[in-house]
């Protein structure tokens, strides 16, 4: 006759928590339920919310068995009689655990409410467990409010969730709700290794360490993590068969892919994803890690050093510690928003090996975003009309050799000074040209003489954009030996509108002092007379009365604008 081998548990259910005091990370629900239990003061309904495997219904369970076993001390179970076992293994009848995702409508609530008023079989306490209970429907709430206000004596009730968002104001006001934390890394690692050597198996703390981390602060998924490993590693496990089962990177790989960012080699960046392809590391999962470092980057050079490292082991903090002061944090938080932007990326392109080498090449481009943030920094704290001398990280070049016609100004980008940037009320770095130096000998006197001179060199310098506009004026004139003149057509009116902006006045001016050497101002005007003849078949007055029209002067009004012209639309 053959015998039966018992079925495999796994470790989460193996080693799932008996009392209290077996709940890792959650000291602050087990004490105040303990309290409760030992002064009589249990609440008839327990909201208990949190992230996944964090051990919710494990402390309901413990909750249940407290209430009901007959040799409890101090608030702890005593996890030997008939009453705990059969209530730890879910076959106590007068303690139900229900799964809110599956009984989730009226007709369920419906039920429970009539089985409600009956009298317990066994237990002191009957207990209703409802996990993931934010899937009840609105109707299912409704029905189960009254009940929950006013339960029978001898039933309480604990509600599970993930998602307390979900659930109605209603059904939260009538429950006391304790709020589950994310388990700690070290905790966690603790907790495996008392694991470990319960199964008798050799496990190294790197190993331990990687496998916390990964499992994000929830116990449940650490476990089930482990019991894989445990099955596929054999009695010595290490760092690298963890590695290899969850198609991670190891902490030198990432490393050296920081390194070779920092130093800019994009061919060993490269060459870095590809190896780590080949040895069979998932692209996502690199992903998550090289943010998880730059993570961890940030926090030693914000100096927290109680906060926990998630990207790699506390071995290599040193070695963070040095990268870290290198890169500066403006430009470890610029890496990371890059990173973070790719990974929300992955899931919709096909593409994703291109997509994550763009994203690692491009972080070995950045400049150094410290020393630009401090640039404007100064250029802000400087009060209005003094200059900043920015010309000391331009490279050296001799003095161009002279021209032979002097007419011609040397170009707006030569090295032969150093540019310097006037700081005005509201400088911009981007936008506004650096105004170069020019000596009293090629600058040209504000003649009417010169003024066609002065006119191409203007242009010359000024911003494209400004250049664009002024070169639709119809002429120039030297009004007085400081004002020049700039004078467009009426169909010119938008370029001029746009050209007289106070910033691009500014830019105007800025330019002609440099070019004469004196404060120059711009004025720019219509001439009504450079109208051209009307093309439109309209009876004399007729556009005037168009003008003179209540829309058009409302339209005129709404976007600050005059009319031009008119035109009679043709019907085709």
């Amino acid at each position: 006759m053959s015998t039966q081998q018992p079925a495999y548990t796994v470790l989460a259910r193996r080693y799932r928590p008996q009392s209290f005091g077996d709940v890792v990370g959650q000291q602050h629900v087990a004490q105040a339920l303990k309290n409760a239990i030992l002064a009589d003061r249990v609440a008839h309904a327990y909201l208990f919310t949190g992230a996944r495997g964090v051990g919710k219904t494990s402390m309901a369970r413990i909750l249940a068995k407290a209430l009901n076993c007959p040799n409890a001390e101090k608030g702890e179970p005593c996890n030997q009689c008939e009453m705990c076992h059969a209530i730890a293994t879910g076959g106590d009848v007068d303690v139900m655990e229900i799964d809110g995702a599956s009984n989730r409508g009226i007709d369920d609530i419906r039920a429970l409410r009539a089985n409600v008023g009956i009298r317990s079989m066994r237990t002191r306490i009957k207990m209703y467990i409802i996990d993931e209970v934010h899937m009840l429907t609105k109707e299912a709430f409704n029905a189960l409010l009254k009940t929950l206000e006013e339960p029978p004596p001898n039933v309480k009730f604990v509600f599970c969730t993930t998602e307390p968002q979900k659930v109605p104001d209603t059904i939260l006001s009538r429950c006391q709700r304790f709020d589950f934390s994310s388990i700690e890394t070290h905790a966690i690692a603790q907790r495996l290794a008392e694991i470990a050597d319960r199964e008798g198996v050799s496990v190294t703390a790197e190993a331990i360490d990687l496998v916390a981390r990964r499992a994000g602060g929830s116990m449940r998924d650490s476990q089930s993590l482990f019991d894989q490993l445990l099955a596929f590693g054999g009695v010595e496990i290490s760092a690298a068969d963890v590695n290899q089962l969850l198609g991670t990177a190891g902490d030198e790989r990432l490393l050296s892919i920081i390194d070779a960012i920092r130093r800019g080699d994009r061919a060993a960046i490269l060459g870095e994803v590809d190896d780590a392809i080949h040895a069979g590391v998932q692209l996502g999962n690199l992903l998550d890690q090289l943010v998880n470092v730059y993570r961890d980057l940030m926090i030693v050079k914000c100096g927290a050093e109680s906060v926990e490292l998630l990207g790699v082991g506390p071995s290599q903090k040193p070695r963070l510690l040095e990268v870290a002061e290198s890169l500066g944090l403006q430009t470890i938080t610029t890496a990371m928003q890059i990173l973070s932007e790719t990974k929300s990326r992955l899931s919709r392109v096909p593409h994703v090996r291109a997509l994550l080498d763009l994203a690692l090449v491009r972080l070995s481009m950045l400049e150094d975003v410290e020393s630009l943030s401090q640039l404007v920094t100064e250029l802000r704290s400087r009060p209005a009309g003094t200059v900043l001398n920015v010309g000391a990280a331009r490279p050296a070049a001799a003095d161009p050799p002279q021209k032979k016609n002097p007419e011609v100004s040397p170009p707006a980008d030569s090295y032969g000074a150093p540019p310097v940037i006037e700081v005005g009320d509201e400088p911009s770095v981007a936008d506004e040209p650096a105004p170069v130096a020019q000596s009293e000998a090629e600058q040209i006197t504000f003649t009417e003489a010169n003024r066609e001179r002065i006119w191409r060199e203007l242009l010359s310098r000024v911003d494209p954009t400004v250049a664009n506009f002024m070169r639709q004026a119809t002429r120039t004139a030297v009004v007085s030996s400081t004002i020049l003149e700039v004078v467009f057509a009426p169909r010119g009116q938008f370029a001029r509108d746009m050209a007289q902006k106070p910033d691009q006045m500014r830019k105007l001016e800025t330019c002609l002092q440099q070019i004469t050497g004196d404060a120059i101002h711009v004025r720019l005007v219509i001439d009504e007379s450079l109208a051209g003849p009307s093309t439109s078949r309209e009876k004399p007055g007729a556009a005037a009365a168009i003008v003179k029209h209540e829309f058009v002067k409302q339209a005129e009004t709404i976007f600050n604008a005059t009319v031009g012209h008119t035109d009679r639309i043709r019907k085709s």
